[in-house]
């Protein structure tokens, strides 16, 4: 049997897996706010926003791993947590420059759609914006 104390967590993404491994809280961020999962709660599916994931471990209370997770939704039951993310990278794999570089250039674009009052580019740019500030955040962290 598994121990009681500590939860799995898997993310993944169409590309494959991108995190494996045990934690005494996850921390998310839903669509209708944040979400903190412990061991034994109670079974939950709930929609992500785009925000990091934080998995605290059992080794110390300030040790814990961040990934940047761009949508998607998390499932838990019995002790097991899983994402299945649009995308997400883990803080390590976070290429800062790039990242800042997809900020100004959803920045330009944004701008430009307001100019000439292109809402569907608009809301494309801003998603990007988004993402681009969560993967900044996360790779700072």
């Amino acid at each position: 049997m598994a121990d009681q104390s500590v939860l799995t967590v898997s993310i993944v993404t169409p590309d494959g897996q991108v995190y494996d491994g045990t934690s005494t809280m996850l921390v998310v961020k839903t669509k209708d706010g944040q979400l903190g999962i412990m061991p034994n709660h109670v079974p939950i599916i709930a929609s992500l926003a785009i925000d990091e994931v934080r998995i605290k471990h059992e080794d110390s209370s300030q040790k814990e791993d961040a990934v940047a997770v761009n949508g998607g939704f998390v499932e838990f039951s019995d002790n097991t947590a899983t994402i299945v993310a649009d995308t997400a990278e883990n803080e390590s794999d976070i290429d800062l420059d790039r990242a800042e570089n997809a900020r100004k250039r959803a920045q330009e674009t944004i701008r430009k759609a307001q100019e000439i009052h292109d809402n569907s580019t608009l809301r494309r740019a801003q998603i990007s914006l988004r993402r681009a500030i969560n993967r900044i955040n996360v790779a700072k962290h």
